[in-house]
């Protein structure tokens, strides 16, 4: 299934192509926001891709850094792709905006390695196991039924980036308790774990399971790192999301996400290889999961 491209990360990308060609130039923000007659703020907006340009305004910025030639046809392009609409926008009114950055991140990293601590990652989940994760959230905010649908559609439809064109390589890490952890009943959790073993055999997944008795020395809540690839002259920085009972929290400083990334090399290391993974997932499936 081929994904058509990511408007969240084409703001990105854009935003951080029009920040280097203001800084080749030698122009504040406060100046071209002078010169063309926006506000400063405007200017510190769509740099950081917080609200996006239209193509007429990325034009009229071109004319004023007088970028020409293939460049600026690929920014032009970039700010029509950055114009549209992703498919996790018309659920605006149920996810937060934070929420809707991340999903659009997601759609077009071309990878993804994840470590969960206590339930299985939303891009393995099936629709019972994510249903029952979601509503436990009423215990502590009240949502209506039809609310929690939209939350299990949204969390369903994130799934098809398993199957795009090119494939997203997908790095997942499970604590072995995710295993153990009973959500909602027997049988939600044995289709649940069948479901991580029949994932686990996707040529794009690494799927492993870090035993309850390893040895290691890593010990952080669960996160989520997101790698692009070059566009153009611009790499865009990786992006690390992690958990917390509302919302998660990104960050991309360049530091911070090798860090993280050095982590999750370590977890790896002290996991089972994918093989034994999968044989454990399935173990512990015909065992306390199995209704017999």
């Amino acid at each position: 299934m081929a994904a058509p491209v990511s408007p969240t990360v084409s703001r990105r990308r854009l935003a951080a192509e029009l920040r280097e060609i203001r800084e080749r130039r030698g122009k504040s923000g406060d100046a071209v926001a002078a010169a063309l007659r926006w506000s400063p703020s405007k200017i510190s907006r769509y740099e950081r891709a917080r609200t996006g340009l239209q193509p007429r305004e990325v034009a009229k910025l071109l004319d004023y850094y007088e970028v020409t030639g293939p460049r600026r046809a690929l920014l032009l392009e970039l700010a029509e792709e950055a114009a549209q609409k992703g498919w996790w926008e018309e659920f605006a009114d149920s996810i937060s905006p934070d929420y809707q950055q991340f999903i659009g991140l997601e759609h077009e990293a071309t990878s993804i390695s994840v470590w969960h601590l206590n339930v299985v990652n939303g891009l393995l989940q099936t629709a019972a196991y994510a249903r029952h994760i979601i509503s436990s959230y009423n215990r502590i905010e009240p949502h209506a039924p039809s609310a929690i649908e939209r939350q299990v559609r949204i969390r369903m439809q994130r799934q098809q980036v398993l199957d795009r064109e090119p494939e997203v390589q997908l790095s997942v890490i499970l604590d072995e308790s995710v295993l153990k952890r009973r959500i909602r009943d027997e049988s939600a959790m044995y289709e649940q774990l069948h479901r991580l073993a029949r994932e686990a055999e996707r040529p794009n997944l690494t799927l492993q399971i870090l035993p309850l008795d390893s040895e290691h020395e890593i010990f952080t809540d669960s996160f989520v790192i997101l790698r692009f690839g070059a566009d153009s002259e611009t790499m865009l920085h990786d992006m690390v999301n992690t958990e917390h009972l509302r919302s998660g929290v990104s960050q991309e400083d360049e530091m911070e996400t090798y860090l993280y990334r050095l982590a999750f090399e370590r977890l790896a290391g002290a996991a089972l290889d994918p093989a034994a993974s999968r044989a454990l997932i399935l173990q512990t499936a015909e065992s306390p999961w199995s209704g017999g």
